[in-house]
């Protein structure tokens, strides 16, 4: 619910200042797939090439978020989407603190999606697909989530009993499946030099 009482409050620090500072173009780094696609572990490779080369990161995890500020919320549709709208907003404030946010969720939904999108600016989101064929993801399982649901032990999961909508125009595509980590952390790296964000403007 919305306080006509509220009003946004200005920094006199700008998000520029911030960035430039550290060296580097503040963006999203939104990586999206079915569960055991690779997408935390590709996210964790990339963090530490962004590390190594002295950018300043931050790394959200879907169970890590789900264990704090979204502990409140289920696997229904419509907790997944609340679930996706505060770490949108969370995404939004790395990204005014200059920061390389760099996020692993299924987000399964391209409406959630394009909600983040549309809290930055066009070039601050770059949106991921950690393409996996749902069989490889299956062979991994290493939660046995695949399993549960199939045993219907768990409701509502992405690829088994809801829904996975893969980004139609996703920035980078990734084939866990056919290449390694190493291969795909570093074609994220020369995409991101490539297009400027780890340099001052």
């Amino acid at each position: 619910m919305s306080n006509k009482n509220i009003t946004w409050h200005d920094h006199r620090v700008t998000q520029e200042e911030r960035a430039n500072i550290k060296q580097q173009k503040a963006c999203i780094l939104w990586f999206t797939g079915l569960s055991a696609s690779g997408k935390s572990t590709l996210a964790n490779a990339v963090e530490s090439k962004l590390l190594a080369l002295q950018k300043h990161t931050y790394l959200l995890d879907g169970d890590n978020i789900r264990m704090g500020i979204n502990k409140d919320l289920g696997f229904t549709d419509q907790d997944r989407n609340e679930n996706i709208r505060r770490i949108g907003e969370i995404t939004k404030l790395f990204v005014d603190a200059g920061i390389i946010i760099l996020t692993a969720f299924i987000s399964p939904f391209q409406r959630e999606r394009d909600l983040v999108r549309s809290l930055v600016k066009k070039d601050e989101f770059i949106e991921i697909f950690v393409d996996t064929p749902l069989e490889i993801c299956e062979s991994r399982d290493p939660k046995d989530l695949y399993k549960k649901a199939r045993q219907k032990e768990i409701l509502n999961f992405t690829g088994i009993s809801s829904p996975y909508e893969a980004p139609s125009n996703p920035k980078i595509h990734i084939r866990t499946d056919i290449r390694s980590v190493e291969e795909s952390a570093d074609e994220i790296i020369h995409y991101l030099t490539a297009k400027g964000y780890l340099h001052a403007k």
